[in-house]
């Protein structure tokens, strides 16, 4: 079965940076697209970053301009580097996978519901 395995999150000051990474097994990862989602308490799952089987990306309003996600199909690696984070980041960080999708990740990376293999996640701390 689909194994999705999160890791590099940590607490970091204000203003400081952070990688997280996601490896994958039980796919053929090049023939997935990826995608990153936090959530906080209290609050629905959100998209950050998604990034297609093909290699299209996107990234949500909140953090356009501070986060790279990348991947490595060598590797089976997807990654999220991040910089200038802001203690509203705080959240735990989960990495997804949906099979050859053909349509916008605008779209899939608004609905969370669309994937249907999660990793058990990586807690995010930001301190002022």
């Amino acid at each position: 079965q689909v194994q999705l395995v999160e890791s590099g999150g940590g607490l970091v000051q204000a203003g400081g940076s952070l990688r997280l990474s996601c490896t994958a097994s039980g796919l053929t990862f090049d023939d997935y697209s990826m995608g990153w989602f936090r959530q906080a308490p209290g609050k629905e799952r959100e998209g950050v970053s998604c990034i297609t089987w093909t290699g299209s990306i996107y990234y949500a309003d909140s953090v356009k301009g501070r986060i790279t996600i990348s991947r490595d199909d060598a590797k089976n690696t997807l990654y999220l580097q991040m910089a200038s984070l802001k203690p509203e980041d705080t959240a735990k960080y989960y990495c997804a996978a949906i099979r050859r999708t053909y349509t916008s990740p605008s779209f899939y990376c608004s609905h969370p519901g669309e994937f249907g293999d999660w990793g058990q996640g990586t807690q995010v701390t930001v301190s002022s």
